[in-house]
């Protein structure tokens, strides 16, 4: 609930103040995949393609992140790796364990995401946050 509270709070301020290194990071599934899935940063996270994509390899816990697929892989869609886990649960933050994934929240199966620091920032993750808090819309 805390959280909720917080990530409400947060998007009240300018986006680009707490998007950190990405801050043409909006709240919409457009912008998460352009800004997050598929794009390194300077400071050196790596993009989520860089292991979960299908191009050249199995993708990483079954995850294809690649731009044409990656909605209908995570909004509703069970996770391979930790049984009764939904990927994206449309309106609850806290239950979707992608979320879960990039906070490194104890109970995840595996490393937190990305595996190797720089990690998403808590304004990265804020907004991903208020992304499914919305609804998860396809947008």
């Amino acid at each position: 609930m805390l959280s909720t509270l917080v990530a409400t709070a947060a998007c009240d301020e300018s986006l680009t103040d707490i998007a950190g290194p990405t801050p043409n990071l909006e709240p919409t599934f457009e912008a998460i995949q352009r800004e997050i899935f598929e794009t390194a940063e300077s400071g050196g996270r790596r993009n989520c393609t860089a292991c979960h994509t299908n191009v050249g390899r199995t993708p990483a816990a079954g995850l294809n992140l690649t731009h044409d697929v990656a909605y209908q892989n995570i909004v509703g869609v069970a996770a391979q790796n930790k049984p009764g886990a939904v990927r994206v649960v449309a309106g609850s933050p806290d239950a979707s364990y992608l979320v879960q994934k990039v906070e490194g929240t104890p109970g995840i199966v595996g490393l937190r995401m990305p595996f190797a620091p720089p990690y998403l920032t808590e304004g990265q993750i804020l907004i991903l946050r208020r992304w499914i808090e919305l609804g998860a819309p396809r947008n």
